[in-house]
């Protein structure tokens, strides 16, 4: 199975939602939409399904073009963040009803439906209706049709944001061993590169109805093209810091100073910006550290981690530390930056140097 999205766009009310996207997806993969709210992840899987036709560009499924084939005319299946099921039947008709519609015999239905429930855990409640379940059974339910109907293209429209913290990290582990032997193509949207990450396979970054980059999810991540793909693929999203290279030295905005050893030697003389992510700021001086004074504005503490937001030369910046972290509000902090984790990006947007520990990333 494959499908390949060719030059597609398309407008609504002569406003670009998504603009000339190439994309293609093979049997068994599992895909991620990475972006925010608006970026029109939801569009994009709309038009894979068939739900919407694309203004120009076609769609193309197992070498066929199916642009102008209606959504059930295709071998695809939708689970929204919304939990949709049917309310009036039990678990086991919900999960039965994509079957029924394909006319599949009796012993089919409840051979399939029960292998399926077992997956998805629901086996105790199949004589249940979705509203005596809890919110994640009820998503389970939904996934568990999707996953009964054997469709080759498996949309999931951020299908686990309405769930609580728990729930999410249950099933964000199982969903990708309860897809891995189906052979299909999943499609899975977030806003949550973390969420991106822990599924794995593939990645595309989408801003503003554009995908900026598409590929192994932990590649996207260490090593972004653009500095638009590294704020979408960090959580906070990416510090930055304006860079001079002249000839042997490195100055960084507030007039920090840093040999240019290395791949920065090969950067040409100019003006660049630095990028870091919040996790590899540190409040205590290490070896090889850079220091930047900046002052303190808010602190959230989370049990076991610390967010810190900060100004640093009318820049904002977010540092994540380990541990509580019991800090003035206020007051002039300094913060260290190994220069390992700098990204450096030209004045167009696009990587000049990826952060050394990434070259030694596999």
């Amino acid at each position: 199975m494959s499908l390949k999205l060719e030059n597609v766009t398309l407008s609504i009310d002569g406003e670009p939602h998504i603009y000339q996207t190439n994309l293609a997806l093979e049997s068994g993969s599992m895909n991620i939409l990475l972006g925010p709210t608006g970026a029109g992840k939801t569009t994009l899987m709309r038009l894979m399904a068939g739900l919407d036709k694309p203004d120009t560009g076609k769609i193309i499924w197992n070498g066929e073009d199916v642009t102008n084939r209606k959504v059930q005319h295709r071998d695809v299946a939708m689970v929204y963040q919304q939990f949709i099921n049917y309310p009036s039947l039990t678990v086991y008709e919900n999960i039965a009803s994509p079957l029924r519609v394909k006319k599949k015999t009796a012993v089919e239905i409840d051979t399939a439906v029960r292998e399926t429930a077992a997956l998805m855990k629901l086996t105790p409640f199949l004589k249940s209706r979705p509203l005596e379940l809890s919110g994640g059974q009820q998503q389970r339910c939904a996934l568990a049709r999707a996953l009964v109907k054997g469709a080759g293209l498996v949309l999931l429209d951020e299908p686990l944001a309405n769930l609580d913290y728990k729930l999410r990290e249950e099933l964000r582990t199982e969903i990708p061993k309860i897809f891995a032997a189906s052979g299909s193509i999943f499609v899975y949207a977030t806003t949550e590169p973390e969420e991106a990450l822990l599924l794995g396979g593939n990645t595309a970054t989408m801003s503003e109805g554009r995908i900026t980059q598409f590929g192994k999810s932990s590649d996207v991540y260490h090593r972004p093209q653009n500095n638009i793909t590294a704020r979408i693929f960090s959580n906070p999203p990416m510090n930055f810091l304006t860079l001079n290279k002249r000839q042997d030295r490195i100055i960084l905005g507030d007039g920090t100073l840093m040999p240019a050893t290395d791949a920065f030697l090969t950067l040409n003389d100019g003006d660049y910006m630095a990028g870091f992510r919040a996790n590899h700021l540190a409040l205590h001086h290490e070896d090889k550290k850079l220091k930047f004074d900046a002052r303190l504005n808010v602190t959230e503490i989370t049990g076991s981690e610390t967010y810190i937001h900060m100004e640093h030369e009318g820049n904002p910046w977010v540092g994540l530390l380990h541990g509580i972290h019991d800090l003035k509000l206020g007051s002039q902090i300094s913060v260290y930056l190994d220069p390992d984790h700098i990204y450096t990006f030209k004045k167009d947007g696009k990587l000049a140097l990826p952060a050394r520990y990434a070259e030694r990333v596999e």
